[in-house]
């Protein structure tokens, strides 16, 4: 009997694991081909790089434990990559033979026990050009291959190369496993509301002439809901996202800030939003009438609208919220909530959001403090309680010297610049994780990112008189396994300024934030270690900080940047590098076959 038990028990454990981890579950395939397309808004037409000749693109659905194969075929001039805001997937092609190799009775007994088996040791799926792959050039093909593991919720797939993500993005959805509910009231109607904006003349020749000038780009002429402005600009009324809802019902809203380059207050009129999850992760409830979103971020609200047919539209409206001294598209993206009724109403009235002043930084520190993990059973918060790495990086701008005999349009004839830690990230001509991967790193990058600034000033004060960046590609390099506390400071140098920061390949809990300089000796006291939000992306405050922890059990190379792609493209940004750990599972996979090459 004792020899049947040995047998049978890895067989189960296996079925088992391959049942949680999504073996079984879905493959769903995808086809994006990278085409251009006409697109008319504000009485201008423009051929425009889209997914398929959609703006935006396609919606791709999924459930947790699925495996998406998704087809990126470039048909135009420009080099393409495709980012997809997962922080949890393996390769499928390697799940059996890790969990096989492991198959002894005492081995399986702990795989079983462990808090989840997360094979996610491949980031060649995860798109940023020249971090984890050369771009996919014209003509050519790469097939994006990836098992969803242990997220479920609203995320948002995007180009990850120059500006190309200001027409080429899509909300990613992914559904919890069958029978399993949503931790809140189940919703009559989902619909997801992405943000973006529209240039009437092309993104990648606005980048282009503010990188020659050395200057600040062009700001967008309109902001949208689902790739319509809406009718509060010039010849845009026919062009408004409408919501059509019944009496009584509960909706729930996915709402995903692709924006290029601004933070985005919204609200609907006369209706309170309940906000449940916020980058793919369940929060605490809580009632607002307002919300704020960074690119880059999303969040799931419940819209629970009134019992009767009101006599009324209402409309939805979103504008920026603004902390640096730059020029910015100040205007108003509308859409219009309307109820289903049996009489058929003309000339309803017309309700209209108040949203928050343009710089109320107040309500943005109040709204952010509200959100906290459900820290449950089922969903806990798994918040690192002892520290191997304490990081601090400030971030901010900066200028660079005008090459000799040229004119730049830059602060005092300079040239804008950004920077973490005064580095300001120079881009490869080569892909980071193959050059780690096979062992070519010398002339690529440095492994030596500073773990603090080099020269330190009074951050948020009267800023030093020399605001030259540094210009190198450095790595920031962890072993395995590292548990991470990084602290984020904002500097005044041109001006304090919020800057969303996203972090591939990881999500982080949000322990801690503040205004001024941050003190390693007082701050810490007041951290959040119980329930803090688990997110993706976070805005550094105006002329402050934020503390995020998180767990380095990822290996590859994993960018960070801010989300404003001006402040990306003035080299706000840098890369992790985690290295593997001992155990064969605990390594980076192969590349696959038919990787792109530079």
């Amino acid at each position: 009997m004792d020899g049947f038990v040995r047998i049978m028990f890895p067989i189960v454990a296996i079925t088992l694991i391959l049942s949680v981890y999504g073996v079984a579950s879905t493959t769903r395939n995808y086809e994006f081909n990278i085409q251009l397309q006409n697109v008319t808004r504000l009485c201008h037409t423009k051929s425009m790089v889209t997914v398929n000749g959609k703006f935006p693109g396609p919606r791709i659905v999924a459930r947790e434990g699925d495996r998406l194969l998704i087809k990126v075929t470039n048909h135009v001039s420009n080099n393409i990559t495709i980012h997809w805001y997962l922080h949890n997937f393996y390769f499928f092609d390697d799940i059996v033979n890790v969990f096989i190799c492991h198959c002894s009775y005492d081995c399986m007994f702990l795989m079983v026990n462990r808090h989840g088996i997360r094979q996610i040791r491949s980031g060649w799926a995860d798109g940023p050009a020249y971090i984890t792959q050369c771009p996919i050039q014209t003509g050519q093909s790469y097939v994006y291959n990836y098992t969803v593991v242990g997220q479920r919720g609203t995320l948002f797939w995007h180009a990850h190369i120059s500006w190309l993500r200001a027409s080429v993005y899509g909300p990613l959805i992914i559904l919890p496993k069958l029978h399993v509910p949503y931790p809140f009231t189940k919703p009559y109607k989902e619909v997801p509301i992405i943000f973006g904006e529209w240039f009437n003349t092309d993104p990648e020749a606005i980048i282009a002439q503010a990188t020659q000038t050395g200057g600040g780009p062009n700001v967008s002429d309109a902001y949208t809901f689902n790739g319509l402005p809406g009718p509060l600009y010039n010849c845009s009324a026919k062009d408004t996202f409408k919501l059509k809802v019944k009496p009584g019902k509960t909706y729930l809203l996915r709402l995903i800030n692709a924006a290029l380059n601004d933070e985005l207050f919204f609200s609907i009129a006369n209706h309170t939003l309940k906000v449940v999850e916020a980058d793919a992760i369940y929060v605490k409830p809580f009632d607002t009438e307002t919300l704020i979103l960074a690119p880059g971020q999303t969040t799931n609200v419940l819209l629970k609208t009134k019992s009767k047919f009101p006599g009324a539209n209402f409309l939805m409206s979103a504008r920026p919220y603004v902390t640096g001294q730059g020029t910015f598209d100040n205007s108003t993206v509308a859409g219009i909530l309307e109820y289903e009724s049996s009489v058929h109403m003309k000339n309803l009235p017309l309700f209209k959001p108040t949203l928050p002043s343009l710089n109320d930084t107040s309500f943005v520190t109040k709204f952010s403090n509200r959100l906290r993990s459900l820290a449950s059973a089922q969903f806990p918060a798994n918040v690192p309680q002892k520290i191997d790495r304490h990081l601090f990086f400030t971030v901010g701008l900066g200028t660079s010297p005008c090459e000799k005999n040229q004119t730049c349009q830059g602060p005092n004839g300079t040239r804008f610049a950004a920077s973490i830690n005064n580095v300001s990230f120079v881009q490869p001509s080569v892909a980071l994780l193959q050059s780690h991967y096979f062992d070519q790193s010398k002339g690529v990058y440095s492994p030596y990112f500073p773990i603090n600034p080099l020269h330190w000033f009074n951050y948020t004060g009267t800023p030093p008189n020399n605001t030259f960046v540094s210009n190198d590609t450095k790595l920031m390099v962890l072993p395995f396994n590292t548990s991470v506390e990084l602290v984020m400071q904002d500097t005044s140098i041109l001006g304090v300024e919020s800057h969303p920061l996203h972090l591939h390949g990881f999500n982080f809990f949000v322990v801690g934030q503040g205004f001024g300089n941050y003190n390693p000796n007082k701050d810490p006291k007041n951290f959040n270690l119980i329930d803090p939000v688990e997110r993706n992306t976070i805005g550094v405050p105006s002329g402050g900080w934020v503390a995020i922890r998180f767990l380095a059990d990822n290996p590859g190379v994993w960018f960070m940047h801010c989300h404003l792609e001006v402040h990306t493209s003035w080299g706000l940004k840098m890369a992790w590098l985690v290295l593997d750990g001992k155990n064969p599972n605990q390594k980076l996979l192969p590349p696959p076959a038919d990787l792109p090459k530079c």
